[in-house]
């Protein structure tokens, strides 16, 4: 069907692993006609889960977009992943919709995906939705569920249907009793007694409606008064309306489709996007100002890609959102603040795996462009560079902190390891790729141990790549306890000119944090001024691979005060090797020390599980600084930890918490490790210096 944006209705279905969002997104396409037959998860026949890992694994790890015509709507649904462990394209999602439906598996009731995905919608301020699915299972209480969902999210929780005939089919209590729908009993009573609940919810967030409804009654409201007043309440977060449905028997289904092109909000009335303009809109900088992108389709186009897939055959598919003025097939478009434009060659709508070509993209609608290198994940779109310098206000994700170490599995093809980790970490804003070159190793963060396997396996499965894997190396330092003194010659006879050097220098501890310090205090000309660059050289070798362990040394005075040369023989690599020994002397004299990473850890976790968490830390040289209550029954503990005790803390804390605690890190400063970690980590470099 031809639509305009007051037509268009952007939904994203998100919610716990196992809540049916899959099953529920199959069933709205097949009863608004997108789909011939529903798949099944179980057969792998799904419209959104076309991935081969998605079909193996049976659950969702991408989000997915297609979209059904409902009455007057046209409705773009996009199907997210339950599982926090790919929480990035989830998140993501939720920048391109006015409305997040929560979907709550009606036999668990109230997981951690329900609340961590009510809390991403409410900071959005996207128009929420809770959909009680699975109303077909055995054993349910329904009535129950719906006073837990008001207590966890507010008063504001009402249903604007009910199910009936226990839950054969579902009835509407929103839409005016006169049309002979919102009465009768239902399984949770009567049906009028709910509707009177969420008129009274809505009509009160209106002064000008609430006073027609005192005065003339609910039968003198028209219905762009309800509408509007409807409206007002889901951007205001004055109303969470709550659904019923059975994805698997269809039940309530159609009256869903009906709910979002009857009370949805359209592009135009839901809440504007926080865009920035300004040089510090990708910061915190003072020169960045809010802007309004406005619905207008002549207006300047702007436009903000959410999702990105780096497909071997089909190349870079961007898909964005618009948000302002009409994207059209063969015009040009900038990438952010470019200067060179790019084609619109082709321009597609998605329905799941398929790509189906328009002519056109109008305001709120959900498209995408292929084959475009320079673009982005969260890169905006314009046509005219009056728009230069504005930015999406970015979401907050969580924190990448699982990381293992790659390498290729075949000499010869890091490049190829390279160019696939880069494409992949562009498809997902919660995978990093990081290279230590002082370590010499690259390291992938992702969410977590799957979070990682699964982007092993589809870099193998997609590019060819195959990668050994271990833990990374922690950044462990060196540096000195005190004060000592340091020599060496170095004299090396040939047969021809040889090579001669002494060196007499002493080291000092500095404050944490100074680095180095080197200095020549030799006097009467006993090294000449052109061997002193060739002693720090020497210096600077040790700092760069360490003295005891293999660290980089920090935080190091070095004063050369005597020494020797030779007028033939002396050459500046003879100092050079003459400086490195005489610092490998003294670092030995002055108490050397490694230094370990020490950790900002912030646990968000269920007060249940504090005991077990702070134990469990406890266990770990952590020191806990204190605990912050926070709603739902949840807590903050902060805590001090060695990063080298961390490493593989998302499997623990995940087995403590059922999947229900999260974390974050930062670095604060460098402590010095216990004399056993210093023993180990020093024996552990001494054969590799005697292999050298």
């Amino acid at each position: 069907m031809a639509y305009t944006t007051e037509n268009i209705r952007n939904v994203a279905l998100a919610g716990h692993a196992g809540a049916g969002k899959t099953t529920l997104f199959e069933a709205l396409l097949h009863a608004g006609g997108a789909i011939q037959t529903a798949g099944t998860v179980e057969r792998g026949g799904t419209v959104s889960d076309f991935d081969s890992q998605e079909k193996e694994r049976r659950h969702s790890i991408h989000s997915a977009i297609a979209s059904v015509d409902a009455g007057d709507s046209h409705v773009n649904l996009i199907d997210t992943a339950g599982y926090a462990d790919f929480r990035g394209q989830t998140l993501s999602a939720l920048g391109a919709v006015e409305t997040c439906a929560v979907v709550v598996n009606a036999a668990n009731g109230i997981e951690h995906g329900t609340r961590r995905m009510m809390h991403y919608a409410k900071e959005r301020k996207l128009a929420r939705v809770l959909v009680v699915n699975r109303i077909d299972a055995e054993g349910l209480d329904l009535a129950t569920l719906v006073e837990e969902l008001r207590g966890e999210f507010g008063h504001e929780c009402l249903p604007v249907n009910l199910p009936a005939d226990n839950s054969a089919k579902v009835v509407d209590c929103f839409f005016a009793p006169g049309s002979g729908t919102a009465t009768g009993d239902s399984d949770l009573g009567p049906v009028a007694d709910a509707h009177q609940r969420i008129i009274d919810q809505v009509v009160e967030i209106n002064e000008r409606v609430m006073g027609h409804y005192l005065d003339d009654g609910e039968a003198a409201l028209s219905k762009e008064e309800l509408h509007d007043a409807f409206e007002q309440c889901l951007r205001e977060g004055h109303l969470v309306p709550i659904c019923f449905t059975s994805a698997r028997t269809g039940a309530g289904v159609k009256e869903l489709l009906q709910i979002t092109d009857r009370l949805l909000p359209n592009p135009a009335e839901g809440n504007p996007p926080p865009f920035l303009k300004g040089a510090g809109a990708k910061g915190a900088g003072a020169a960045a100002q809010p802007i309004e992108a406005r619905p207008d389709p002549k207006a300047h186009v702007i436009a903000d890609v959410f999702k990105l897939i780096n497909d071997p055959f089909v190349g870079k598919l961007a898909v964005f959102r618009v948000w302002q003025g009409t994207v059209r097939r063969d015009t040009q478009l900038f990438i952010d603040d470019g200067k060179k434009p790019f084609k619109v060659g082709h321009l597609f709508k998605l329905h799941g795996k398929d790509h189906i070509e328009i002519d056109h993209a109008v305001p709120g609608d959900i498209a995408g462009v292929a084959k475009v290198e320079d673009i982005h994940f969260d890169a905006v779109l314009h046509d005219s560079h009056d728009e230069d310098e504005i930015h999406l206000k970015p979401l907050e994700f969580p924190q990448p902190m699982f990381g293992l170490a790659v390498e290729p599995a075949h000499k010869g093809q890091e490049q190829k390891l390279a160019t696939a980790l880069h494409k992949l970490s562009e498809e997902d804003p919660c995978l990093r790729i990081e290279h230590n070159k002082e370590l010499n190793e690259s390291v992938v963060r992702g969410l977590s141990d799957l979070h990682l396997k699964l982007t092993l396996e589809r870099m193998k499965e997609r590019y060819g790549v195959e990668v050994t894997t271990r833990p990374p190396r922690i950044a462990y330092r060196e540096t000195i306890g005190g004060k000592a003194e340091g020599h060496h010659r170095h004299k090396k006879q040939t047969g021809g000119a040889g090579q001669f050097g002494e060196v007499f220098l002493r080291v000092e501890p500095l404050p944490r944090g100074e680095g180095f310090d080197f200095r020549d205090d030799s006097k009467g000309g006993v090294i000449p001024n052109q061997y002193i660059p060739a002693i720090e050289k020497g210096v600077r070798q040790v700092l760069e691979h360490g003295a005891i362990a293999g660290y980089p040394m920090q935080d190091v005075r070095v004063i050369v005060y005597d020494g020797k040369y030779h007028p033939v023989d002396s050459k500046e690599v003879a100092f050079v090797s003459a400086g490195k020994k005489a610092f490998l002397d003294a670092v030995s004299k002055a108490r050397p020390i490694v230094l370990e990473p020490i950790v900002n850890l912030d646990v968000n976790v269920p007060e249940q599980y504090m005991g077990d968490v702070t134990g469990g830390l406890a266990s770990k040289r952590a020191r806990i600084n204190g605990t912050d209550s926070l709603r739902g029954g949840e807590l903050v503990i902060k805590a001090q930890v060695p990063l080298a005790e961390v490493v593989d803390y998302q499997t623990e804390l995940r087995a403590i918490t059922g999947g229900r605690g999260r974390y974050a890190i930062e670095l604060s400063h460098y402590d010095p490790v216990p004399a056993q970690v210093q023993k180990q980590l020093s024996e552990a470099y001494k054969p590799r210096v005697e292999e050298d």
